[in-house]
């Protein structure tokens, strides 16, 4: 005679796996588009640092020539 609870856990078990497969797929893609999204997001600050450096390049240029007016 085959134990029922046995039966039961493993199809517990068999249900567990599956879901845990499933976790694992979707933090696998998770992942993906967060690499996708670091990757977009590392031209974003370069273009950020270029542009800041070169608010400094020209504040300078605008205080070593005097032509630095003060804001509106």
């Amino acid at each position: 005679m085959e134990n029922p609870h046995e039966e039961q856990q493993n199809a517990l078990m068999a249900r567990i796996v599956m879901n845990v497969e499933k976790l694992n797929e979707a933090i696998m893609e998770f992942n993906r588009c967060i690499q996708e999204i670091n990757m977009a997001n590392m031209n974003l600050e370069l273009i950020s640092q270029i542009w800041a450096n070169y608010g400094r390049n020209v504040r300078f240029h605008l205080e070593g020539t005097n032509h630095l007016e003060k804001p509106l």
